[in-house]
């Protein structure tokens, strides 16, 4: 585990070494406030509306405000993270250190989990900075909380997942280019094949369900953690780092 958690550290390093994570960090940052400000200014008019033409029951901030934010930042996500994991591998062959991470006492396992623990640390990060946008709404309302944590869960699992594609596709790879190309594709085929479900029939239909991995997504909103989603996450994750795993091993023995 030692050296997992020193490679992750090495990993996290080098991402605030270059401007990557401060560009990354920042926009999403930059963002996710401008999506929070417009959904606030929405809810507070439909709020106030509410209370003008005397609309009976309480105003419900998780679902007016908090879920469709969250979303966004789904959608944020899908073309924040292939940036993150584009130079995990692409750029140690092209810099050439790639092979001296090879021939040190090291797994091929303790590589790729090292670094995939590093890249999900600064994904991380980036949903940390968005809490103190969410942060005010507990300040000034009474947001359910269950849901909020649920949510936040459920964008990390799907960020995982995420994350171990573009793994896999920059460990393929020396051009960072092709890398975030392939695993920006790969992420939003999963994302819209939902969307031929409504047309498909029954066994096309359980195939697209099998295959989307956002639709699990929108449990975690509703402050619900099924553990068919959490389980279908972690073995996707698995799934993801497994091949990452052969990969590199491809390359030790071609090394």
């Amino acid at each position: 585990m030692r050296n997992v958690l020193a490679i992750a550290g090495r990993e996290l390093r080098a991402y605030f070494a270059s401007p990557v994570a401060y560009f990354v960090v920042g926009l999403f940052a930059l963002l996710f406030g401008w999506f929070f400000y417009n959904y606030l200014v929405v809810f507070a008019q439909q709020s106030m509306g509410m209370g003008q033409f005397g609309a009976g029951g309480p105003v419900n901030v998780n679902q007016m405000m908090i879920r469709p934010l969250l979303f966004n930042v789904g959608v944020m996500v899908l073309f924040f993270l292939p940036m993150i994991t584009m130079r995990t591998f692409a750029e140690e062959k092209r810099a050439g250190t790639f092979e001296l991470l090879l021939t040190s006492p090291v797994t091929d396992f303790q590589i790729v989990f090292g670094k995939f623990l590093g890249a999900i640390a600064l994904y991380a990060l980036m949903l940390a900075v968005t809490l103190l946008d969410i942060a005010l709404l507990f300040w000034f309302g009474n947001p359910e909380w269950r849901q909020v944590a649920t949510s936040y869960l459920g964008m990390l699992l799907m960020g995982g997942a995420f994350i171990s594609i573009g793994l896999f596709y920059s460990s393929v790879t020396r051009s960072q280019i092709v890398a975030i190309v392939l695993t920006f594709a790969t992420l939003l085929f999963l994302w819209v094949v939902n969307w031929a479900s409504d047309t498909a029939g029954p066994v096309t239909r359980a195939i697209v369900s099998a295959l989307s991995i956002t639709d699990r997504f929108e449990d975690f909103s509703k402050g619900v953690i099924d553990t068919k989603h959490v389980i279908y996450y972690l073995s996707f994750i698995t799934f993801g780092l497994f091949l990452t795993v052969r990969s590199v091993d491809s390359e030790r023995w071609r090394g």
